[in-house]
């Protein structure tokens, strides 16, 4: 059999899970990160003897030093060393259309076209991609004018609206651009900020204002083909930096799935009345969707309605969600990339896996570099326990801090309430200057004790890290 070589694009948690998924499999010889972090660089271990069961990557992976936005870079090193598949994690390449030029070069590539990319890059053309196939999302009016933007405001101040609105800047803004409003002079002020202070950028030229919705949110993801769609196990993130669900937003400090209050039945209908109607109206406008869809819900009273959509694995839900997966992820992500994922079976462990992001100081304001990061070992030694790497770099022979999310633990368990005992119980043993981390995650589901307790899995994960 001829073993794969692949290429994942990115440098963060999510970078380091599928690295980590894609090392598993017997079908891969050879994974490159572009550009990686300090824990997506290992040699294949020489023996597996008595590993039998243990999440042990089976596969080297090498770090490649090009940045995930220099897609020419990407596609001659795709090329020349003849990569066979080529995963995108991060969003802002494949906005910039990453999977065209790979597919140009006549590379494979498991990622959404640019055209497709635009239900993320565009808020204003996933609401209106929504509207016009009913799937269910917030009322709300898109502007490119402050003015009259403000005017609509003063219009609901007016009507007196009392839920509140939220206002999200158009573009891609790192996860940030999206800020939910108790009242309209919150809205007002948020306005004035992303179109005439530019926060964000260009990403603020055009915003949306749309109705604020109540209910606990979910975030669905599936793999599709451009027909077919298979979801994944539901997972819930942790958007807010201090417990209690108190702070600024942030890329996501925690998560875990499956979700409790998601039933089967509850899940079908996502499927039947969001996911599936998004690839097939993407295939009918002649932009078939490859990849993972993302959908970002909320359980309202009236049923799911998107608050959302992502064209990408999200972070750190990957890391609670790869743990969980049994089937093969070559097979299925190349099943997606040819076309025929009816003809695979993807299976999930009967089990359930929690992620807490251990963070920097300061963050998701400024944050310092370079804090010694101490404790991996001590977390490699203890079963069902993997650490993924974020923003963390090698420096005199050290692994340093080098970003805002430094690292996930993600635990599995029998069920949530074991799967965050155990990821706790690794966050306990890993220390860094400053460091913070969310005491909550999954709060509404656990116990309180963070004991270890014993639990037999067929597939326990091993700690992972360079």
């Amino acid at each position: 059999m001829t073993r794969l070589t692949v290429l994942v694009v990115g440098s963060g948690g999510r970078e380091h899970a599928l690295a980590w998924a894609l090392a598993r499999s017997p079908q891969v010889e050879q994974v490159y990160v572009a550009p990686g972090n300090a824990g997506t660089e290992w040699c294949r271990p020489n023996d597996f003897s008595g590993r039998e069961g243990w999440a042990w990557p089976r596969a080297a992976s090498t770090n490649v030093p090009i940045a995930a936005d220099d897609i020419p870079a990407l596609v001659a090193f795709a090329g020349e060393r003849q990569v066979d598949l080529t995963v995108v994690g991060p969003e802002a390449p494949l906005a910039a259309g990453i999977a065209d030029a790979l597919q140009s070069a006549g590379l494979r590539v498991f990622g959404p076209s640019r055209e497709a990319a635009r239900l993320e890059s565009s808020k204003a053309f996933a609401k209106a991609f929504m509207g016009e196939h009913a799937i269910p999302t917030a009322a709300y009016a898109t502007f490119d004018d402050y003015a009259a933007a403000r005017r609509f405001l003063i219009e609901l101040a007016r009507r007196s609206v009392s839920s509140g609105v939220v206002v999200k800047a158009d573009g891609l803004a790192a996860g940030k651009g999206v800020v939910i409003c108790a009242d309209v002079d919150e809205a007002q002020a948020a306005l004035q900020r992303m179109m005439l202070g530019r926060e964000f950028g260009t990403a603020g030229d055009t915003v949306v204002i749309e109705e604020r919705l109540s209910g606990p949110e979910v975030s669905v993801l599936a793999f599709t083909d451009g027909h077919t769609v298979v979801p994944m196990p539901p997972a819930r993130d942790h958007k807010r930096v201090y417990d209690g669900d108190r702070g600024p937003n942030t890329g996501g400090m925690g998560a875990y799935a499956p979700v409790p209050d998601v039933s089967a039945v509850l899940a079908d209908e996502i499927c039947r009345t969001i996911l599936q109607p998004t690839v097939d109206g993407l295939a009918a406008h002649g932009t078939p969707y490859v990849g993972v869809l993302y959908a970002g819900l909320m359980l309202t009273p009236a049923g799911p309605t998107v608050l959302e959509f992502n064209c990408r694995f999200g972070d750190p839900e990957t890391q609670a969600i790869l743990p969980l997966l049994e089937t093969d992820l070559v097979d299925v992500l190349l099943a997606c990339v040819e076309g025929r994922l009816n003809q695979v079976e993807v299976r999930w462990r009967p089990a359930a896996c929690a992620t807490v992001v251990l963070a920097s100081p300061g963050y998701p304001g400024s944050y310092p570099k370079g804090l010694p990061v101490c404790g991996l070992d001590g977390v490699a030694s203890r079963e069902r326990i993997a650490v993924f790497h974020a923003g963390t770099a090698w420096q005199d022979g050290c692994v340093v801090t080098a970003g805002g999310r430094v690292l996930a633990v993600s635990g599995l368990g029998v069920d949530l309430p074991a799967a965050l005992r155990r990821a706790y119980a690794g966050v306990e043993c890993i220390h860094f200057e400053g460091s913070h981390y969310r005491r909550d995650i999954g709060l509404s589901i656990r116990d309180g004790s963070l004991e270890d307790p014993v639990v037999n899995l067929e597939s326990p994960i091993a700690g992972v890290h360079a």
